[in-house]
């Protein structure tokens, strides 16, 4: 008897994918057909792939269409073996190469004052999205990608993961909300993410139970580094916890508050001004402070309006927000130009930072900016204002030589 399972996209407006038909028999060979406005060029090439991945998973009597809209090869391998894994019961996973630019970590006190969210199921938002330079990419599996689409999403992520460059940017993924998304990190932990985005965190369990499946891929795959960990705060339960969540495991680096979902959760509608939200968000910035690490606010969803999107940031910041997420390519530069400190704020640190330098130089222990005193936690703080301004463009790496110090 034949099966079929169906994977991927293919239809006006789609580009950078393909889909893929699947049908196995029991006798008559492997049949490929190939549906490709490059087939000339990338023909064979599609062919090969296809009957690469068959044998690996030892099928040896199958119908395979590819119809293809212009997808690279780690696409097509995601697609089809999504199709085969929907037929088969199979844990073998066809891997193609670590792209060489894939093989890097990040620090836990890097800046990420933006993160861009990318649909897990749309591989042509994904191709050149480092080229943007948001501080972090989200490969979302979660809330952008269509339930009966899950599944697949996961291959086409982890395929990313592997063979993408994202030129430095932080590997993000949101996972499921829990329990699913537990199953997700099988698929994604073994390749490379710098960050797992928890969505609609509610409790310091939640995180306990990541954290506990995370480790046991790391043993089992000997994976050494960090992956760290930003829980996103969406509902009341999860605002009254803000606290116990953010403080719930040293991996976790930063925390974000889902604005929609939360004002959702208890019977309002976001607005302009924020009166809804301020409470949670208050809550969540304080949380995050307490806990020694980053507030990230939540997107702002009308991608043609950027003087909202001014106003939004500059509201943000006023709550103690050091950053927050993106839906479109053409918001990162407005995040980073207002979200990075003016020049009073500048000016400010730079004083801060020069006393601290003169003072160590003396060999004091005891810092004055004019008339007050400067503890410790005030210079760290004067010292990321700087060096989100340099990294912003704002001044100069040379500014303390410049300042004749």
């Amino acid at each position: 008897m034949e099966e079929t399972a169906i994977a991927g996209n293919f239809g006006l407006g789609i580009r950078s994918d393909c889909k893929v038909t699947l049908t196995l028999g029991v006798q008559n060979g492997l049949e490929i057909t190939i549906e490709s406005k490059v087939k000339s060029l990338f023909g064979k090439q599609i062919e090969k792939l296809v009957k690469d991945i068959l044998e690996f998973y030892d099928i040896t009597h199958a119908k395979v269409l590819v119809e293809d809209a212009g997808a690279l090869s780690f696409v097509i391998a995601a697609r089809l073996e999504a199709a085969i894994r929907t037929l088969i019961d199979t844990e073998k996973e066809f891997l193609l190469p670590m792209h060489p630019a894939s093989d890097y970590e990040t620090k836990r006190d890097r800046n990420r004052i933006s993160r861009l969210y990318l649909p897990g199921n749309s591989p042509a938002l994904m191709i050149n999205a480092g080229i943007h330079k948001p501080d972090g990419i989200i490969l979302d599996l979660e809330d952008s990608v269509a339930p009966e689409k899950k599944f697949e999403a996961r291959f086409l992520v982890r395929n990313a993961l592997r063979s993408l460059d994202f030129y430095g940017v932080e590997r993000m993924v949101r996972i499921n909300q829990m329990p699913l998304g537990l199953d997700v990190l099988d698929f994604i932990i073994p390749h490379n993410p710098n960050l797992i985005i928890l969505p609609k965190c509610e409790s310091a369990a939640q995180i306990h139970q990541v954290n506990e499946h995370v480790n046991l891929l790391k043993i089992k795959h000997s994976i050494k580094h960090e992956i760290w960990l930003m829980p996103i705060i969406e509902s009341a339960l999860g605002v009254i916890k803000a606290w116990e969540i953010a403080s719930a495991a040293e991996n976790i680096v930063s925390m974000a508050i889902g604005v929609e979902d939360y004002t959702a959760d208890i019977g309002t509608q976001r607005s302009a001004e924020g009166i809804e939200s301020l409470f949670a968000c208050s809550q969540v910035v304080n949380a995050c402070r307490a806990a020694g690490i980053q507030p990230n606010d939540s997107v702002f969803s009308d991608v043609s309006d950027n003087d909202g999107l001014i106003a939004n940031i500059l509201r943000s910041k006023r709550l103690g927000f050091d950053g927050m997420g993106c839906i479109h390519p053409r918001q990162i530069k407005t995040i980073h130009e207002y979200y990075a400190p003016d020049k009073a704020e500048i000016e400010k640190a730079k004083r801060i930072f020069i006393a601290f330098y003169e003072a160590k130089q003396k060999g004091l222990g005891v810092i004055a900016v004019g008339s007050k005193m400067v503890d410790l936690p005030v210079v760290k703080r004067a010292i990321r204002t700087l060096d989100i301004a340099v990294k912003a463009g704002k001044l100069s790496s040379n500014w303390l030589e410049e300042e004749n110090v």
